[in-house]
């Protein structure tokens, strides 16, 4: 291996050669892609220009530039770390993009990648019928949903919420590299157990909602994430069925809870098939977010039993 490395460092001199080589390292290694790319390419891409401390929109005549041996050992580390720990991407360049805004993130939150980003950009429309003063983005990980809310609607409070001490701080770290100190805050909190007496007109909610059987089957990259944030009981809805219990307490009148679940929603609709779900086409790929008004939950709490 060390003879190997050492003789692609003397034959590799451009940043184009290391970006083709690591390609060829990562299909190769049959990794797995889906936190910011789809394919080998543009994962080596990504982390040559990151280990260059280049921006990713550089000029393409830079693909042809000499590197140092220096860089070259660098970039090379770094993708043979892509290769033997089979972190996600975002874990290794410590950063993610969503709805255009730039997000901290390590090993202690999910990389983000929800389709609620689409609906944030439309203004969660036609289903939000007031303009949010208060909104909640639960189970918030990195924060990327409730910041990208304040973004949204800059008249909004907002809080970012999540039961892992280690999420709240990374969610800490990026309210304070968006400057959003003064409207939006990071709080420790087992669903609502953190917010008594807050309500809002908007909850938006990102919970562990991996079901059993595809827990197990995930790919090594996925598995690297929080367990925390991914599993939810055998058919991934124990934490979605106490939400539904809870969120009318915690929503203005008028107000509409956003709930991803993923591929756990045809267990929703099999265990509550009275229950109104709304369910969003997204015109950028995703599935699996449901909405449904604080009336309609109202409506159903003798379908959601006391807990």
């Amino acid at each position: 291996m060390i003879e190997r490395r050492e003789s692609s460092l003397r034959e590799l001199v451009t940043l184009l050669d290391l970006v083709r080589w690591g390609a060829s390292r990562f299909n190769e290694a049959g990794l797995h892609f889906g936190h910011g790319t789809d394919n080998a390419w543009d994962e080596a891409l990504q982390l040559v220009m990151h280990g260059l401390h280049l921006p990713l929109d550089s000029k393409p005549e830079v693909l042809q530039a000499r590197l140092t041996l220096e860089e070259r050992r660098e970039v090379m580390a770094l993708l043979e770390r892509r290769v033997d720990e089979r972190l996600p991407l975002p874990y290794l360049t410590r950063k993610a993009h969503f709805c255009g805004l730039e997000f901290y993130v390590d090993e202690r939150v999910l990389v983000p990648r929800s389709p609620i980003g689409e609906l944030i950009r439309n203004g969660f429309q036609p289903w939000l019928q007031v303009e949010p003063l208060a909104i909640l983005d639960l189970c918030c990980g990195s924060g990327c949903i409730g910041i990208t809310c304040a973004a949204a609607f800059p008249e909004a409070r907002v809080d970012l919420a999540d039961i892992d001490s280690g999420a709240v701080e990374v969610a800490q770290t990026n309210i304070n590299r968006h400057h959003l100190n003064e409207r939006v805050r990071a709080v420790q909190s087992d669903l609502f157990s953190g917010l008594e007496g807050v309500s809002y007109e908007l909850i938006v909610c990102n919970p562990p909602y991996v079901d059993a059987r595809d827990l197990a089957e995930m790919p090594q990259e996925f598995r690297a994430e929080p367990e925390i944030a991914l599993g939810s009981g055998d058919d991934g809805l124990d934490f979605t069925r106490r939400l539904l219990r809870e969120a009318a307490n915690h929503l203005q009148p008028d107000g509409l809870l956003v709930c991803e679940v993923g591929n756990s929603w045809e267990a929703l609709e099999e265990a509550f098939p009275t229950v109104p779900f709304t369910w969003p086409e997204f015109a950028d790929g995703g599935h699996g977010v449901f909405v449904i008004s604080r009336e309609e939950l109202l409506a159903c709490q003798s379908a959601f039993g006391a807990g």
